[in-house]
Order: C-alpha cells, then structure tokens, then sequence
C-alpha cells in the first residue's frame, strides 16, 4: 500500500498531512512548486484534472484498478479516516462526514467570506465554544478525523486573523492553543 499525498504553500493539503502524522499512516509527500505551475500541467493533471491541491494517490492492489486518485482535503480526510479504522460503522462515517463538511463549508466560509464573518463567524464560535469546553474530541473518543477538519481552520485564526478578538470563546483559544502544541500539526506546519 503507497500513499502519496501532493501538496503545496498555503493549500488545504495540510489538513490531510496532519491527520497521517496523527494516525501513523505512511505516505509520500509532493510539494508541487505553485509558482512555477507544476499543479496546472501534467502529469499532476492526470492526477487532478482542475489543478488544485491537496490530491491523494493510493496505489493498492486491494483498491479498484490498483490505483485510487482523490482531490478535495474533505474527500481525503474521509478516505484516510476509513483506511486508519476510525470510521468502521455508517454512523461514525456520517459523524465524520457531517464535521468534514461543516469545516470545508460553513466554517470556512465563515472565516474567509469577509461579509459572512461579521454575521455568521460569532454565532458559530458562540456554539464551537460550548462544543468544545473541556477540550473533548468532536465525535468522543480521541481526537480524530472531526477534530483534525475543524481545529485546523481554528488554527488559522491567529495565522490569518491575529486581530480577531477571540477572548468571548475562551473553550476556542484552548483549542487553538492545543493544536498548535501538538508535535504532529508543528511538524506539518513547519513549526517544530
């Protein structure tokens, strides 16, 4: 079984990477030169036809055709969570799903969607705030593939927001403090 997983400066492919580091799970990483357009040619285009990172190869024999190509980090994430045997039942794959989703759509829109972030990024932290007192994994247990989707774009708050007054969710800055001090996420955010 080879993963491979292609990445690049400032994509989602972070999200992926972290989750493997977590997980133990062996891979390959590519970082495609954006500058230089490596992402929009081939043969990265054989792989992903609309040139955007993160994408995953997964060269298995046990796999349809010996070989599974997936773009998009939330397809990934969910691929990697079934590979590591997080998500066994249909409800933990919907548990994951939902929390992948909400992550890649809802909460990044909130964040990076100027006009959203004044209306909806309150009332969502208001809520993450409450979810996340006490420092408990999204779906209990340990800290797996919802916590990975959601805490990474929390991570990005003081990064891309420094800011932002996040003092009215202190259960948000714990979270965010805690992520960031994980030796896996340092690792892949170059900060170890």
């Amino acid at each position: 079984m080879a993963l491979t997983l292609y990445g690049g400066a400032r994509t989602r492919a972070s999200m992926p990477r972290w989750y493997m580091e977590e997980k133990g799970i062996a891979y390959d990483w590519r970082m495609l030169d954006m500058r230089a357009g490596e992402h929009s040619r081939e043969p990265f285009l054989s792989i992903n036809p609309f040139g955007k990172l993160p994408a995953l190869v997964h060269e298995d024999p046990a796999v349809p055709g010996g070989r599974l190509q997936l773009f998009e980090s939330g397809a990934i994430l969910l691929y990697l969570a079934e590979l590591s045997g997080e998500c066994g039942s249909s409800a933990e794959r919907s548990l994951a799903a939902q929390w992948v989703l909400f992550a890649n759509a809802t909460l990044a829109t909130a964040l990076f969607v100027p006009s959203n972030r004044e209306k909806e990024f309150p009332r969502l932290m208001g809520v993450l705030n409450g979810l996340l007192d006490g420092g408990k994994s999204l779906m209990g247990g340990s800290w797996g593939v919802a916590d990975c989707a959601v805490n990474a774009y929390l991570a990005y708050l003081p990064m891309f927001f420094p800011d932002l007054d996040l003092s009215p969710y202190p259960a948000v800055q714990a979270n965010i403090a805690a992520t960031q001090a994980r030796p896996a996420y340092r690792k892949v955010m170059g900060l170890a």
